[in-house]
């Protein structure tokens, strides 16, 4: 019972996904949304039904909206690294802290914003090619290392090797149809 009370103070507590939604739009506008947010529902003929229908269907995004809800539009402090593990709907808000007023937010922030992810995001991708698996794999490989085929090709041509398979005889032919071929013998 002493959750319970705990839970009362955060705003996210016995409000319904679709009331969620139709503060924030009304506040910011699907646009803001989108551009803060970067989830479909928001861009390609948003409306309030079809994010609802969204939203319910996948966690992550109803997770990512309701932390904007909670940190943008309410405007509370951020969550404690314990309390940032949980769910939006299961952390505790401490009883001082007290919703303020809505973020004022801006395209012109969001991008921003956006381009010091994408800068975030080129920097991980980059430096996680080079300490994947400590094998020197290099940019641009596959996943096992190998590079794509037509590298390899152009590879071995430079170095002068032959690397067309060898023709199969009559014998490996039926041996080729059957995997068990050799087996049996």
């Amino acid at each position: 019972m002493n959750d319970e009370v705990n839970f009362k103070n955060n705003p996210l507590h016995g409000l319904s996904l679709k009331n969620l939604l139709i503060e924030i739009v009304d506040h910011y506008g699907f646009e803001i949304l989108d551009a803060y947010l970067n989830i479909n529902c928001f861009k390609i003929n948003p409306s309030i039904e079809s994010s609802v229908k969204f939203l319910k269907k996948t966690e992550w995004a109803r997770q990512k909206v309701e932390v904007f809800y909670l940190y943008e539009y309410k405007n509370l402090p951020r969550a404690s690294s314990e309390q940032f593990a949980l769910p939006p709907r299961d952390r505790i808000v401490p009883d001082q802290h007290v919703p303020g007023e809505p973020a004022k937010l801006s395209l012109d922030d969001a991008e921003r914003l956006s381009e010091k992810r994408a800068k975030k995001a080129a920097e991980y991708s980059h430096n996680s090619a080079y300490r994947s698996s400590g094998s020197g794999r290099v940019r641009g490989s596959d996943s096992q290392g190998k590079g794509s085929y037509s590298d390899n090709k152009e590879r071995s041509k430079s170095r002068g090797e032959d690397r067309t398979r060898p023709k199969p005889s009559s014998d490996s032919a039926s041996q080729s149809s059957d995997p068990w071929a050799k087996w049996k013998e």
